[in-house]
C-alpha cells in the first residue's frame, strides 16, 4: 500500500489542481492498490520499452517464413501497411486516453464504455482483450519453453543425457513467473521490461546480420512452396495472420499510459507519444531487416524460425535463444499485468474482497499455473492463436480504435480523418475474417499426430 503523501500527489496529478476528487477514501485506497492505478510516476522512456516489449514478440523470427508464403510483393505490402495502420491507431489510443477533460481512461474497456455505452462497451472490449492477453501468455509459455530447450540442446550437444521433454522446459520457464507475477504494478516490472526490449533488438539483429553474413543460398527459390492452389491459399492466409498478429501492443497501451503522470497543463499524451514513436522505430528495426533479409537469403526453404535455418555458429544461436527467453519473460509480464488488474478489480470492487497480499498471491499463482498447464497441453497453440486470436487481435489493434474515434469525435463525412478511419476498418475486418482460416488449418494439420504431454 502506498503512503498517504504519495496518494495525494497522484490524485493531484490525476485530477489537476482545479478538479474535484469525488472518490471516497475506500475507493482511493483500492485505486492505490490495483496494478494499473497504483503508480503514476513513469517517464516517457518507460512508454518506449514497455511498448517494444509488448509489440515485438519472438514471432519476429517467423517473419521470413511468412514472407515465403506471401511472396515478395504481398509480403512487403502487408508488413509496411500493418506498420503504418497500427501506428495510426496507436496514436488514436494515446489521444483518446484523456479525451474527456479531467478524466483518464486507464483501461481499454473504460474507453470502450465511453464510446459505446456502459454494458455494450464491456461486451465488445473485454472478451477480445481477455482472449489476446491470455492467449499471448500461453504462447509465451510455449515460446519460452521451446527457446530454453533449444538453448539447452545447442549448449549441451551430444553430451546430453537422455531426451528431455518440452513439458519440463515449459515448467522451468513458468516457474520464473510464479515469482515475477507478484510484482505489484507496471512500474515495478520496468527493469524486466527494459531487459526484454533490449533482448528483442539483440536477437533480431543477430538473426538478420547472421543471415546476411551467410549470404544467398545456392539454388534459392522465391516461388510458393505448396504444390496445389488450395495449399498455397491456406498458407497465404496463415502467413497473413502471422504478420497481423505481430502488432498487438494496442491491448495494453492505455494501461501503460496510465502509469505516466498527467495534469491539465502537461497531459500524459505528450511523453506517451514520444515513447511510442521511439518504440515503433525499434519495431521497424526488428521486423523489416529480419523479414526481408531472411527471405532474401533463404527463399522458400527458410525455416519457420530463422534461427533454425542459421544453425551455426552454435554459440551465437544459443545466445540468441537465451535472449528470446529473457524477452518473452518480460512480454508475459506486460500482458499478464492488465489481466491481473481485471481480476483484482472484480474481486475487490464487485465481490468486496479485502485488498491483501494473500488475495493477490492466490489469484496470480492460479493464473500462472493455468497458462503453464495449457501451454504444456497445447504446444501448437500458435495455430489456436491464429484461429481464435484473429477475432480479437485484428479488432483491438487494427480497427476498434478507429470505430471508437468515429464514435467519439464524429469527423465530417468524406473528410481526411473519416476516410483514413474507414480504410483502416476495412483492412482490419479483412484480416479478422481471413486470418483465422489459416489458423484453423494449422490446428487440423498439427493435431493429427499430436500426443498430450509429448
Amino acid at each position: 500500500m502506498v503512503s498517504d503523501n504519495t496518494m495525494a500527489t497522484q490524485d493531484q496529478q490525476y485530477y489537476g489542481e482545479n478538479k474535484v476528487d469525488n472518490r471516497t477514501e475506500k475507493e482511493k485506497a483500492i485505486d492505490a492498490w490495483l496494478p494499473i492505478t497504483s503508480s503514476r510516476n513513469a517517464k516517457w522512456w518507460y512508454s518506449a520499452f514497455h511498448n517494444v516489449t509488448a509489440m515485438v514478440g519472438a514471432g519476429v523470427l517467423s517473419l521470413p517464413y511468412a514472407m515465403s508464403e506471401l511472396g515478395w510483393g504481398p509480403g512487403v505490402a502487408v508488413l509496411i501497411i500493418s506498420w503504418v495502420v497500427t501506428l495510426y491507431t496507436l496514436w488514436q489510443m494515446v489521444e483518446m486516453h484523456e479525451v474527456v477533460p479531467g478524466k483518464r481512461f486507464d483501461r481499454y474497456h473504460e474507453l470502450g464504455q465511453h464510446a459505446f455505452g456502459g454494458k455494450l462497451g464491456l461486451y465488445i472490449v473485454v472478451p477480445q482483450q481477455v482472449i489476446v492477453e491470455v492467449s499471448l501468455c500461453i504462447v509465451y509459455m510455449v515460446t519460452g519453453g521451446r527457446s530454453l530447450m533449444k538453448f539447452h540442446d545447442v549448449v549441451c550437444g551430444d553430451k546430453c543425457i537422455g531426451d528431455i521433454k518440452l513439458t519440463y522446459f515449459i515448467m522451468i520457464f513458468g516457474s520464473v513467473h510464479f515469482v515475477l507475477s507478484h510484482l505489484p504494478n507496471f512500474n515495478s516490472i520496468s527493469g524486466v521490461s527494459l531487459a526484454a526490449a533490449v533482448m528483442s533488438l539483440s536477437y533480431s539483429t543477430i538473426a538478420w546480420s547472421a543471415s546476411l553474413k551467410k549470404g544467398v543460398q545456392p539454388d534459392v527459390q522465391y516461388g510458393y512452396k505448396a504444390k496445389s492452389t488450395i495449399g498455397t491459399v491456406f498458407n497465404f492466409l496463415s502467413a497473413l495472420g502471422d504478420v497481423a498478429f505481430a502488432y498487438s501492443g494496442h491491448n495494453v497501451v492505455l494501461e501503460i499510459q496510465a502509469t505516466i503522470p498527467s495534469t491539465p497543463e502537461k497531459p500524459s499524451k505528450g511523453p506517451m507519444w514520444k515513447g511510442v514513436v521511439v518504440a515503433y522505430i525499434v519495431v521497424a528495426l526488428c521486423y523489416f531487416p529480419v523479414a526481408f533479409i531472411g527471405y532474401w537469403m533463404y527463399g522458400n526453404s527458410v525455416s519457420d524460425n530463422i534461427l533454425v535455418s542459421l544453425n551455426k555458429p552454435s554459440w551465437l544461436i544459443a545466445m540468441a535463444n537465451l535472449f528470446v527467453v529473457v524477452h518473452v519473460i518480460g512480454s508475459y509480464q506486460i500482458y499478464a499485468m492488465p489481466f491481473f488488474d481485471m481480476i483484482e478489480t472484480v474481486l475487490v470492487k464487485k465481490l468486496n474482497f479485502t485488498p491483501s497480499f494473500m488475495l493477490r498471491f492466490v489469484t496470480r499463482n492460479i493464473y500462472v499455473a493455468t497458462t503453464m498447464f495449457l501451454g504444456i497441453c497445447f504446444p501448437f497453440f500458435g495455430g489456436l492463436l491464429g484461429f481464435f486470436g484473429g477475432f480479437a487481435f485484428a479488432p483491438t489493434t487494427y480497427f476498434l480504435p478507429c470505430v471508437m474515434w468515429l464514435s467519439i469525435h464524429k469527423p465530417k463525412r468524406w473528410s481526411l480523418s473519416w476516410i483514413c478511419n474507414w480504410i483502416c476498418i476495412f483492412f482490419g475486418v479483412a484480416l479478422m475474417v481471413l486470418s483465422p482460416i489459416g489458423g484453423l488449418r494449422s490446428i487440423i494439420v498439427q493435431a493429427k499426430d499430436y500426443k498430450f504431454f509429448s
